[in-house]
């Protein structure tokens, strides 16, 4: 817990030196999800969020139930090519949870204290609806599932990709 404690700290200072929780101003570093779930999870995978499912077999537990500091990992879709991964910030209940991610509803910022609900038919967090902006969405997207960091290695990164603007 201590470990989380520590990158949650390191994402809300990256947050307020950026102008704030959700709202970055202008000339702020522009935000890719991998990048910043990246750098406040400890989840050492690179390439598109599609693809950290499959990189985390084997070096990273997966499962199906959230839980805090965990990488929630979205499919890629029609709509949403490259997919998307978001970190779970807070366990609400066994079917929702609140996400810290960025370029979801506002291109290139950061997002915290975001609902998503699981509404696949098992409860098992393969389909989700996303708030988008003030309001939950009304699309729901297919996730794989998550990836816990609990055996990640230290999160020092969110320091470096905010310093030298790495786009993940």
């Amino acid at each position: 817990m201590t470990r989380f404690a520590a990158r949650f700290a390191l994402a809300a200072s990256c947050a307020l030196a950026l102008g704030g929780f959700g709202a970055a101003p202008a000339s702020a570093q522009f935000w890719q999800c991998v990048t910043f779930a990246r750098s406040v999870s400890g989840i050492q995978l690179r390439g598109n969020a599609n693809t950290w499912w499959g990189q985390a077999a084997g070096r990273y537990e997966r499962g199906h139930a959230p839980r805090v500091g965990a990488v929630l990992a979205f499919e890629g879709t029609r709509r949403m090519r490259v997919g998307h991964v978001a970190m779970v910030s807070a366990v609400v209940s066994d079917r929702e949870v609140l996400l810290t991610h960025a370029n979801w509803s506002h291109p290139g910022r950061v997002e915290t204290g975001v609902r998503a609900v699981d509404v696949s038919a098992a409860g098992d967090w393969t389909q989700v609806r996303v708030q988008y902006g003030a309001a939950m969405g009304t699309s729901s997207y297919p996730t794989k599932g998550f990836i816990y960091a609990d055996h990640a290695p230290a999160a020092e990164a969110l320091a470096a990709a905010t310093a030298d603007g790495a786009q993940g």
